[in-house]
């Protein structure tokens, strides 16, 4: 009797311990976010500003095109929360079973630039859409328009301006709108569009000079996010969304270069 009193306290201490050690592991695992390229100027200080507001909490951020994280989070990628450049992956998400509806939001509005270097000889300020057709202009730098939302955005925008059918033969794709801006910054390409948060980073306002595109020329780039339905650290997840949505998280996004997301 005594042996058989030893033997289940001895089963209770073991599975209270694999238990605590189970809760453990899932406190001290960091929250992984898939994270569009658009939003490398701004995670890094959110991402500290987070941390530091809530002790204990650490951050994983995986950057990518949107379409590229989308694909990765279908075939089973461990990310606990999406932040795409867009909403229709997200919604995709949704549609797949991925994520709740409930748990998609949306937390910026986006910006399209075109860019050149300051010692170019285009006048950009003053063209426009029509810097594109300048005979110095050899490489034109869009994200890949089937990956990236700034990429289709800034498809939309040549296609709406007439230019399109002039300019895509110059065409030099990036993966996502980071490796694009790469490509403009190193001299791969004369102009490009980008980001306007990444236009702001201060690698790329020292070394050019930006013009705003309408934002009539293309479709709204409302940027949205979901909490994954496999995460096991939903609880972090939406207090990372929460904090995203909130008063000093958008100050921040705002002053990178992004708007109010879109009721």
């Amino acid at each position: 009797m005594i042996r058989l009193l030893f033997c289940c306290v001895c089963c209770f201490v073991i599975i209270a311990g694999c238990d605590q050690a189970a809760t453990n592991e899932a406190k001290s695992a960091k929250l992984t976010i898939a994270v569009a390229a658009s939003l490398k100027p701004a995670i890094d200080e959110l991402v500290a500003d987070y941390e530091s507001a809530n002790p204990g909490e650490e951050v994983r951020v995986i950057y990518g095109a949107s379409g590229t994280l989308y694909a990765q989070i279908k075939n089973g990628a461990p990310f606990d929360l999406f932040l795409s450049a867009d909403t229709d992956y997200p919604k995709q998400i949704v549609a797949a079973k991925l994520a709740d509806e409930s748990d998609l939001f949306s937390y910026a509005t986006g910006r399209l630039v075109v860019w050149v270097h300051k010692d170019s000889p285009i006048d950009l300020e003053r063209l426009g859409f029509a810097a594109l057709l300048d005979p110095s202009v050899r490489k034109i730098a869009i994200a890949n328009p089937k990956l990236a939302p700034y990429g289709k955005a800034a498809e939309q925008a040549i296609t709406r301006a007439g230019l399109i059918e002039q300019v895509k033969s110059r065409f030099v794709l990036g993966e996502n709108i980071a490796q694009t801006a790469q490509y403009m910054e190193s001299g791969a390409a004369e102009i490009g569009l980008i980001a306007q948060s990444l236009a702001m980073t201060p690698k790329m306002e020292e070394k050019g000079r930006t013009w705003v595109v309408p934002g009539d020329m293309h479709e709204l780039i409302v940027q949205s996010g979901a909490i994954l339905a496999h995460t096991k650290r939903r609880d972090a997840a939406k207090l990372f969304r929460d904090y995203l949505l909130s008063a000093n998280g958008q100050a921040i996004l705002a002053k990178q270069g992004f708007a109010s997301p879109v009721p």
